[in-house]
């Protein structure tokens, strides 16, 4: 299937289809939250941060604030990759000062049942994606994702404690086809999902797998590679022809057999990517990253030296300007300009 051709004014798309720019595009995970003063009051007029997301007026002001502010050359999406478990029928609540909390997992019968209309239930997020296409302007692109199966799932199946890497491993020793099965029925939540943003309007989808780190083999071939080829699989079947960004955030050793296999547009980096490996991935795969989210709360010339050092090692080639990991909510705004003019020579 040919892949949608990028229009000549968008730096984003352009560089997915594999051109070096002079200067590259740059957006920031998290470009929408905490750190600016217009989310936090927006943020208050919402009581729980599910209805939040789903919030279509709400959710789309979320994503142009930050736009608005500094002009990034893309606008992501204002959701949350735990947005497939409450499609599929697991409970959800954000708790204060402890992040996520999942109910108990579903029976799997049942979560098959509602796979295939992931889309559907999740329709204000759609809402929330045509809103913002709307009021964006033809040089910015605007990216929708999800997350990836594993890193999902780490959720589903730990509720509240999926940040204990130790424990959710067990779950791959101790039931493996009970994974492989939830495997299956969360792809196609994820593909319906990103279809339906591709229908309202995104530009580039962007499948984040925030937890690739730490597998053994053969695990990480089997839970995150071959899981991730068969998503876009599944969502070019759907007829979607929109570029994807892969990020297997932690897997900087797999990076490799990442990009040799798995059928991406585009590769988010990490912060702890060598220079050297940035280099030789980008024969392969444009690439997006990898600036360490505690040096832009830093600012200053450490600030400048590691933007700096980026561009001088891949400025050469196809690059998405971005950070290895999301904004930290107590980074001063200047910093984001300060880099934002190192990166565009301003």
């Amino acid at each position: 299937m040919a892949l949608a051709q990028a229009p000549i004014h968008s730096s984003v798309l352009a560089v997915l289809n594999g051109q070096t720019l002079k200067v590259p595009p740059v957006w920031f995970m998290r470009q929408a939250g905490r750190y600016l003063p217009e989310y936090r009051e927006l943020r208050a007029t919402t009581k729980g941060f599910v209805d939040f997301c789903l919030t279509p007026e709400k959710a789309a002001e979320a994503t142009l604030q930050p736009i608005r502010r500094y002009g990034f050359d893309a606008a992501i999406l204002f959701s949350d990759i735990l947005m497939i478990p409450l499609a599929l029928g697991q409970d959800l609540t954000f708790a204060v000062g402890e992040g996520p909390v999942l109910g108990e997992l579903p029976a799997l019968d049942a979560m098959r049942k509602k796979a295939g209309l992931a889309g559907e239930a999740l329709k204000n997020v759609g809402e929330t994606v045509a809103r913002v296409k709307a009021e964006l302007t033809a040089e910015t692109t605007l990216i929708g994702f999800c997350g990836g199966p594993w890193t999902v799932m780490t959720y589903m199946l730990n509720g509240k404690k999926a940040h204990d890497r130790s424990l959710i491993r067990a779950f791959v020793y101790d039931d493996y086809q009970k994974v492989l099965d939830l495997t299956d029925i969360v792809i196609e939540a994820s593909a319906q999902y990103l279809k339906m943003q591709a229908d309202n309007g995104a530009q580039v989808l962007k499948i984040f797998e925030s937890w690739a780190e730490g597998f053994p083999d053969p695990y990480f071939d089997s839970l995150i590679i071959q899981p991730q080829i068969r998503l876009i699989r599944r969502v070019r079947e759907l007829g979607v022809t929109l570029p994807i960004i892969g990020f297997p955030r932690g897997a900087e050793a797999r990076c490799h057999d990442y990009a040799d296999q798995v059928p991406v547009q585009g590769m988010g980096l990490g912060t702890a990517t060598p220079m050297k490996l940035g280099v030789e991935l980008q024969k392969k795969v444009p690439i997006q990253g990898a600036l360490d989210p505690v040096v832009l709360r830093s600012g200053g010339k450490a600030l400048d030296r590691a933007i700096d050092l980026i561009l001088e090692s891949w400025g050469q080639g196809p690059l998405i300007f971005n950070l290895g990991h999301g904004i930290f909510p107590d980074t001063p705004m200047a910093h984001v300009e300060q880099a934002l003019k190192r990166i565009r020579g301003e």
